[in-house]
């Protein structure tokens, strides 16, 4: 009997399955077991039963049609509690990334990732560890960052929210820039805006606003 930990590959795109099940099966430590094109694909291999037994691991991609990672993941999970689902992605999709963390997966890593890291992610979500890339953490935390102001009625834009936040949190015009990617010239338009409509006089009355209104803790 294969002691093997075994692999399941879910992605849309023949040619990145090739060279995943390629690059797995180079390691002897790793077999792949099942390939599947989608989500719902997925589901329905495991739920029919794949001749090889259970994967381990199943190794899915966050971008894809008529299921994507995320729903894919939730689902699975909510059936077969002991699988290990590491997302790989593409596009740093804040909320399907923030979907995915709530639904259970254990491992997010970029497509970009070396074959070792590809092997060290799957290793660690084989003993429960998580593996997080930079930019997939600055992602989830975006993501994160949106829903908490989402509910807020206050008139702001989701961009102007995510300026005040960062601003509670103490961050300069320039960290802002850089987190959120935009120019200062722009994060100056914001706070300007912020402080219209917030109706107040400085930063500091801003980030003090942000904690009154519970979004800071």
């Amino acid at each position: 009997m294969s002691d093997k930990i075994k692999v399941m590959i879910v992605d849309d795109h023949d040619m990145v399955r090739m060279g995943l099940k390629t690059y797995i099966m180079l390691d002897p430590g790793f077999e792949v077991i099942a390939e599947a094109s989608n989500g719902q694909e997925a589901v329905n291999l495991i739920d029919q039963g794949i001749e090889d037994g259970m994967p381990d691991i199943i190794l899915m991609d966050l971008m894809m049609p008529v299921m994507n990672g995320a729903e894919a993941t939730k689902e699975l999970l909510s059936r077969y509690q002991g699988l290990k689902i590491v997302i790989l992605t593409s596009f740093l999709e804040d909320d399907l990334v923030v979907q995915s963390v709530e639904a259970g997966a254990v491992s997010y890593v970029l497509k970009t990732v070396s074959a070792e890291e590809l092997i060290y992610a799957l290793q660690g979500a084989y003993r429960g560890m998580p593996v997080m890339t930079g930019d997939v953490a600055q992602a989830l935390t975006r993501g994160l960052r949106q829903r908490t102001v989402q509910s807020d009625d206050s008139g702001m834009t989701e961009r102007e929210k995510e300026v005040l936040l960062l601003i509670a949190e103490g961050k300069t015009n320039k960290d802002i820039a850089e987190e959120l990617h935009i120019s200062i010239k722009t994060v100056k338009t914001h706070v300007s805006n912020l402080l219209m409509k917030c109706e107040l006089d400085d930063r500091t009355q801003l980030a003090i606003y942000a904690h009154r209104q519970g979004w800071v803790s």
